[in-house]
């Protein structure tokens, strides 16, 4: 029997939604964790998108790796492509991560195609800012997706200053 991986880096850290076996921090290296999608479905609309996260080149980035059996891979894939997949603004991948205890194993991961056309690339803080804030999809406000994944990263130890910049700002703006 052989089982699976998932490397989440966004909601999937906080709310995977399919079932696994075990879930540890990760790190995938050559990727990183980036708000350079702009969100049609899940946390905006076309008319008014919000930012969600994707993994764009360079770097590395921590996350949470999920393993899943092999008996329920078929339907786990189905699961992550309509969740991921909506409008295909990403790629899937196999890449090698490195679990907390060393272990080097392959995960699927989704990787931001920058050809399409929701790839909104490097933005600048207040520009993420002004885009978030405000902005609402189908899976809820996009601010609240924004400080879930923030506080999260927090939770497990992970440094991103910009992240909490952005998440202290929709904070403060959400209790005026």
């Amino acid at each position: 029997m052989s089982d699976f991986w998932v490397f989440g880096y966004g909601s999937l850290m906080w709310n995977p939604g399919f079932d696994h076996l075990r879930s540890e921090q990760a790190l995938l290296r050559g990727a990183h964790r980036a708000l350079c999608v702009y969100s049609w479905v899940h946390r905006g609309t076309q008319e008014r998108p919000g930012l969600v996260f994707g993994l764009d080149n360079g770097g590395a980035c921590r996350g949470i790796a999920y393993q899943v059996s092999e008996d329920i891979w078929p339907q786990t894939l189905e699961y992550l492509r309509a969740r991921e997949q909506t409008t295909m603004v990403y790629k899937e991948h196999w890449h090698n991560i490195e679990l907390g205890n060393g272990e080097k194993v392959e995960a699927l991961v989704y990787m931001v195609d920058h050809g399409h056309p929701q790839y909104a690339g490097a933005l600048p803080l207040e520009e993420q800012l002004g885009i978030v804030n405000g902005a609402v999809g189908k899976s809820g406000a996009n601010p609240e997706y924004v400080i879930n994944t923030a506080a999260h990263l927090e939770e497990m130890g992970i440094p991103d200053t910009g992240l909490a910049w952005l998440a202290q700002r929709l904070r403060e703006h959400d209790e005026t």
